[in-house]
């Protein structure tokens, strides 16, 4: 499954506020700068110390997506006082300097369920005093040409950057001019603002590299790196958010075997839409616990879970809502389709971008409606379940049907689905009391945003996100277990 939708779309969140490679970099040990820096460049005298950490839990690996591993190669981690700083800014301070002269590859896939942190990139080092507004991440060029190059290579000859799928095929995942002067993380995604240094102090910096809704498919089956990342200063006091999602009929665990999966996502509204988007996401383990850590103190967060089971069954999604950090939220019931069919339902269709031979990269996602208590109507993004394809590149005009605008590049994409209505609860006094799903007709909006190819995450288009809530009869768009409804096509202009 692809996840640039609700976690690229997560792009768009992380790019107004802090939003989406599922990889977490909490920052170990930073030490001076890049290029010769002092520690005068900071904003204030004296030093401190960090520790940078990776992890990133893949909830777009096989069975929920068709990959077993996706491997990036780090060379650098640097911070910037600076919110305007460019890529040849003097004052980028270096956080994990060993990485300069052996760089890492690592498999973004290889976090064990419900682990924290995937790999300590650098610990203890020292780091000048100030308030760092930016952080970027450097990647060893496919080609070898950036310097040192890792240990090992596990892409077969597919560069240093690559993706393997379940079948054993390794392919290059290319990167944007970005991977090499660096992968941005601005203001409005380091969750909780800047990261204050103060002397002595130490700092623990979390980094999430995104992995499932950084990977874009091009028509001609070429992968390509369009990062999302984000990043916070945590706490080493337990900030995480964890849980037991249950059948709500059995109690039990849902049965998931080797074909089905138990999806959470950590969620918090867009601050310019109002909609919930995926800050993380995870797959439950075989016991159906899950586990956020570490998150960002004094953050709070809504929890939405869904599931389909080993033969196929679909379950509703079920939302716990404002959830602070450091909370175990106990048993979170999921219920089974019921109905003609048990299955998920499946929404289909087109994006178009047009100006010429414009192109974009698309996330695209599925959006369920609860009214809550205290809060009011909120849109949440659901998790996108089995064989979806949400991230897409819209950069060919084949696939473009009737009716679509002239000179337009179209892409079709594929979102599996609830096929019910969500329960949902607010956290109050340390409890949960859950609804129960509503019966009827269960509607749904498709949203989809516009970034520019190869430009890590920048929106493009004119609006760059669009919502669709019709079908391709004009009708209302509602779920139908088993069946693909097809969506009215979303048109984007004044793409560049």
């Amino acid at each position: 499954m692809w996840h640039l939708g609700r976690n690229y779309i997560n792009s768009r969140i992380f790019i107004s506020w802090l939003t989406g490679l599922a990889a977490f970099v909490a920052v170990g040990a930073l030490l001076v700068s890049c290029g010769g820096s002092t520690a005068t460049e900071g904003s204030g005298t004296g030093i401190g110390s960090i520790t940078v950490n990776l992890s990133d839990p893949p909830t777009c690996a096989f069975p929920n997506g068709n990959f077993d591993h996706v491997f990036v190669t780090i060379r650098s981690v640097q911070a910037h006082t600076s919110a305007t700083a460019n890529d040849n800014s003097a004052g980028w301070q270096e956080l994990a300097p060993q990485l300069n002269t052996q760089p890492r590859q690592i498999d973004l896939f290889s976090l064990a369920p419900n682990a924290c942190l995937l790999v300590t990139l650098g610990s203890n080092a020292a780091l000048p005093v100030g308030t760092y507004q930016q952080i970027r991440l450097l990647l060893v060029a496919n080609s070898g040409a950036t310097g040192p190059l890792p240990v090992t290579n596990s892409c077969a000859g597919q560069g240093f950057n690559c993706v393997v799928l379940h079948d054993g095929s390794v392919h290059q995942l290319d990167l944007s001019s970005q991977a090499n002067t660096g992968l941005k993380i601005p203001p409005g995604q380091i969750v909780g603002g800047p990261i204050s240094v103060g002397a002595q102090q130490d700092i623990y910096l979390n980094i999430d590299f995104n992995a499932c809704a950084s990977i874009v498919q091009e028509g001609n089956g070429q992968f390509r790196l369009n990062p999302v990342l984000t990043a916070g200063q945590v706490s080493t006091n337990n900030t995480g958010i964890s849980g037991h999602v249950i059948d709500a009929l059995s109690g039990a665990p849902v049965s998931v075997g080797t074909t089905g999966a138990v999806l959470v996502a950590l969620e918090q509204p867009d601050p310019i839409t109002g909609t919930d988007v995926i800050f993380r996401e995870t797959v439950a383990d075989s016991a159906g616990n899950f586990n956020f850590c570490p998150l960002p103190a004094g953050a709070t967060f809504d929890v939405v879970a869904v599931a389909i089971d080993a033969n196929g069954a679909g379950y509703n999604a079920t939302i716990a809502a404002n959830v602070p950090g450091g909370t175990n939220v106990g048993f979170i019931p999921l219920n089974i389709e019921t109905g003609a069919s048990n299955k998920p339902a499946i929404f289909q269709g087109v994006i178009t971008a047009r100006n010429g031979s414009a192109s974009i990269d698309a996330a695209v996602s599925a959006l369920q409606s609860v009214t809550l208590s205290g809060i009011g109507t909120r849109a949440f993004m659901m998790p996108a379940e089995g064989n979806s394809v949400s991230n897409i590149s819209v950069a060919s005009s084949a696939p473009c049907p009737g009716g679509a605008p002239a000179n337009a590049n179209c892409a079709t994409y594929t979102l599996v689905e609830p096929a019910s209505n969500p329960r949902f609860g607010v956290f109050t006094a340390g409890a949960i009391t859950y609804s129960t799903p509503a019966p009827g007709d269960v509607p749904y909006t498709i949203r989809a945003d516009a970034f520019a190819p190869l430009s890590g995450g920048t929106p493009s288009c004119s609006p760059s996100s669009n919502t669709i809530n019709f079908d391709s009869t004009n009708k209302a768009l509602k779920a139908v277990g088993g069946a693909t409804v097809t969506v009215q096509e979303i048109d984007f202009a004044g793409c560049s």
